[in-house]
């Protein structure tokens, strides 16, 4: 099986096994230049993959593809991502243009693909309630109860539309995604430091030392984060929720200080969180070995 997960910032593909362990991994950079393009960029990590993994088209039974925003999955389509250039684009016949012999390609949201991979790896009873919650280009989750994911009416999960007030008096109100995602909160600390080009590693470390600047863009993003969370617990009252994405990945320790803002926030009926809130245990590979599972799984139904 091939899983692939396309993002705002990169392209990660692997090839797995009959049971779904990897096999063999590849990453490209996202070309967000045009849609054409960026298409072409998925091709070529495929066929990297492939390549690199010493393995033929031929031996592939299914891929699966994990995209970001909302996806048609009947009909094979990206039909909208704040941070791709696509608009309905008809992915899955253009990946059986490309790679023929491979007769099983499924589509689904990224974050619904690592969200699966993660509820497997936490091993909860089947009538749990389970919340997958990514920080990274952007933020969205996503909610698995007794084994089904509940979808809504197709744009269930997007976490990071939900508005909140500016990190100032003198901004407008804004939201999560723009406060507390990677880009957010790296373009806040360029903007407060005058400073252009600070990477997000940098204003993690500023923040360790206790640096007061870095400290206002990282506790504004903790306490709107712990907002967000606070709010899934309120309506679905989840057993567990786990966190991942590029930003929790790298800043594991962050989970801890959620999980103490999100208890500040329970009543006495609610419990406190202790460690209802759980750091990734997928990591950055959450996203492709749910959508190869995810693959293998619609191989079985079909068979």
């Amino acid at each position: 099986m091939i899983g692939v997960d396309i993002g705002g910032t990169k392209i990660a593909s692997i090839v797995a096994d009959s049971v779904g362990n990897i096999v063999h991994r590849c990453e490209l950079p996202s070309i967000k230049e045009n849609p054409e393009e960026m298409f072409q960029q998925v091709v070529r990590c495929i066929q990297k993959l492939i390549f690199s993994a010493d393995v033929s088209m031929q031996e592939v039974t299914s891929m699966g593809v994990g995209v970001p925003g909302k996806v048609d999955r009947e009909k094979g389509l990206a039909i909208f991502q704040n941070n791709l250039p696509w608009r309905n684009f008809p992915i899955i016949k253009r990946l059986k243009e490309q790679f023929p012999s491979v007769k099983n390609i499924t589509i689904d949201n990224d974050v619904y693909m690592a969200a699966y991979a993660e509820w497997e790896a936490a091993n909860l009873p089947g009538n749990a309630t389970f919340v997958y919650v990514t920080v990274s280009t952007g933020i969205s989750c996503s909610i698995i109860h007794n084994g089904n994911f509940l979808r809504g009416n197709g744009f269930a999960g997007e976490l990071g539309l939900l508005p909140m007030p500016g990190i100032d008096q003198s901004q407008t109100s804004t939201t999560l995604e723009n406060i507390a995602s990677g880009p957010g909160i790296l373009q806040l600390a360029r903007d407060i430091y005058n400073d252009p080009d600070m990477e997000i590693e940098t204003l993690f470390l500023k923040y360790q030392k206790n640096e007061k600047q870095a400290e206002k863009v990282i506790n504004q993003m903790l306490e709107s984060l712990a907002g967000g969370i606070y709010t899934i617990a309120c309506l679905i009252n989840p057993h567990q929720i786990v966190c991942g994405g590029g930003v929790i990945n790298h800043q594991p320790y962050i989970v801890d200080l959620l999980n103490k803002l999100v208890d500040n926030y329970m009543i006495l009926v609610q419990e406190k969180a202790n460690s209802l809130i759980k750091v990734s245990k997928l990591k950055e590979d959450a996203g492709v070995i749910g959508a190869s599972r995810n693959a293998l799984k619609n191989v079985s139904v079909l068979k």
